[in-house]
């Protein structure tokens, strides 16, 4: 049997080991961007979040692992279980700490049970609920999994669902032009006046990757982020350290989308590219009409028809992504709770909020802004 360890620090592990296995396709659960996030200051005790990497090792070789962390509150995940927290409250049992298997601060689907084979991934998922309970810990969650790895959890996992806007290319489309063209009239309408009247203020854009970005580039896009949590009153997590991090050693796949007026930079976001998915992460900037749409949707749609890449995740939340392309899409998470008696009130809550999130997803492709028939 592999022998399980908790590890306290990602670079304490080669970047080879890690990185050997997983496929190289989605950037968040590199060596490069964990453990960046560690060495540079996004990630502290304070804030709730203390690494426990689970890992699965024959001898002294690295056969499987999670990405994963301690956690003493719900902040940073996305998936929200504040009410299971204070449940857990209400009866004089503590919730905290739970084991959380995720990438902080970043609801973007991808591998989370990194193993070789399907056989690893069912060895990571038992060993793992094994050693949480051993632990102590109330209870062991895995946030924004691929359903590559749904077969790997056994039934004690219950499974939450959720929506995202996300976008993708069905095929046809080559031009922005051809991803309107798909659209009903009204919608292509109301994005080319969105876009008109921005372009008519004197907007324009650079985009720059991270082996193209120059320092001052770095500094302006870290302003926009800090300047985007100053406003609603929460603490940054990403250093300026960090970026520069990821420019030196993710050069391809950081792509940030400057918005500039008159040669002065006005707003950014931040996207990592996957192999076939630009993730949106970040964006702040001044407050114009349609600026956030088209720093965070419509260059980022561009770039994706230009590169030839599939799929743009520009984040959690927002309906309003809708009627600009961004269709519902199911994302998932796992939960095993160590208290019986909890565990089964909560698979139960659990189908009810999956039932629900079914008929938002049915009532949400009522509304599609692309005509019928068409391939999106």
């Amino acid at each position: 049997m592999p022998d399980p360890r908790f590890l306290h620090r990602l670079a304490d592990l080669p970047a080879a080991a890690w990185d050997a296995l997983h496929d190289g396709r989605n950037p968040f659960v590199t060596h490069a961007f964990l453990a960046g996030l560690e060495d540079h200051g996004c990630l502290r005790p304070e804030w709730g979040w203390r690494p426990r990497h689970f890992t699965l090792w024959e001898g002294d070789r690295l056969v499987g692992a999670i990405p994963g962390y301690l956690k003493d509150n719900s902040h940073g995940e996305f998936v929200f279980d504040h009410a299971w927290a204070n449940a857990y409250a209400r009866h004089g049992l503590d919730y905290f700490p739970k084991w959380l298997g995720a990438v902080p601060y970043s609801p973007v689907t991808g591998p989370r049970l990194l193993a070789r084979d399907a056989a690893g991934r069912v060895a990571l998922a038992a060993t793992l609920r094994a050693e949480v309970e051993r632990m102590g810990w109330s209870s062991a969650h895995v946030n924004f999994h691929a359903r590559d790895d749904d077969p790997a959890f056994g039934p004690d996992w219950m499974l939450r669902e959720d929506i995202q806007f996300q976008w993708h290319n069905p095929g046809p489309w080559a031009t922005f032009a051809d991803f309107l063209g798909a659209m009903d009239h009204k919608h292509r309408k109301n994005i080319r006046q969105e876009r008109a009247k921005l372009a008519r203020s004197g907007i324009t854009y650079r985009v720059v990757h991270g082996d193209e970005a120059c320092e001052d580039d770095l500094l302006a896009m870290h302003g926009f982020y800090l300047q985007t949590f100053a406003e609603y009153g929460n603490a940054p997590a990403m250093t300026l350290p960090f970026l520069r991090h990821l420019a030196a050693t993710m050069p391809r796949q950081l792509v940030i989308f400057l918005a500039e007026q008159e040669g002065q930079p006005i707003a950014g976001a931040l996207c990592l590219r996957g192999a076939d998915t630009l993730y949106g992460r970040y964006w702040g900037g001044a407050t114009l009409p349609g600026l956030h749409f088209e720093t965070c949707y419509y260059q980022g749609i561009e770039y994706c028809l230009r590169e030839g890449v599939a799929r743009f995740e520009p984040g959690a939340q927002g309906e309003h992504k809708l009627a600009r392309g961004f269709l519902p899409t199911v994302v998932r998470s796992r939960h095993w709770v160590a208290e019986p008696a909890f565990a089964e009130a909560l698979a139960d809550w659990c189908a009810s909020e999956r039932a629900d999130v079914a008929r938002y997803a049915q009532a949400l492709d009522a509304h599609s802004p692309f005509k019928a028939g068409n391939p999106a």
